[in-house]
């Protein structure tokens, strides 16, 4: 079993709205309606938004790959990309998606991993998310890797209103 980490660049941008098409609705469609997904998913990865956030010096995103296949990707923020004004201090992980029939393969600790190394050689104090408080499994996973639950904040899926947990971990 082959794992590896690849930086994404604009040249990538196709295969992340794939990626991000697929992850998103297998997460999520069965708790929201069609029209909200849909008008999510046509402003959070339209080729020119993804495009937009390939080209921000605060922003990076990597694919993961299992045995040579892409098996999802992290996005990760500083400075004025985050979604939240959490000060200098902190990297904001935006994304971590995974597809399902990779999911339980420790992916997703090694893409924490690789958020975390970022964090520590840009000398950040903690790190931060925003998860659907709906998506226990998530939930789970970031209590397991010691986030703790530092506040909340809105999320739009189409016209509804929903809540995301915001969850910190401190770095050593």
């Amino acid at each position: 079993m082959a794992i590896s980490i690849k930086k994404c660049t604009l040249e990538d941008k196709c295969n992340l709205q794939e990626i991000s098409y697929e992850t998103f609705k297998e997460t999520f469609k069965h708790q929201n309606s069609t029209d909200n997904m849909n008008a999510y998913l046509d402003g959070a990865f339209n080729l020119k938004q993804l495009e937009k956030e390939l080209s921000n010096m605060f922003s990076q995103f990597f694919f993961v790959y299992f045995n040579n296949e892409v098996a999802g990707y992290l996005k990760i923020n500083t400075n004025d990309a985050q979604s939240e004004e959490t000060g200098d201090e902190t990297l904001e992980i935006e994304r971590i998606y995974i597809k399902n029939k990779f999911q339980k393969h420790g992916l997703g600790k090694v893409l924490l991993t690789k958020a975390k190394d970022i964090a520590v050689e840009n000398n950040k104090k903690k790190i931060w998310l925003g998860v659907w408080e709906k998506n226990d499994n998530a939930i789970a996973f970031y209590k397991k890797m010691s986030f703790v639950q530092t506040g909340s904040h809105s999320f739009y899926m189409g016209d509804e209103e929903q809540t995301d947990i915001i969850m910190t971990k401190t770095l050593e």
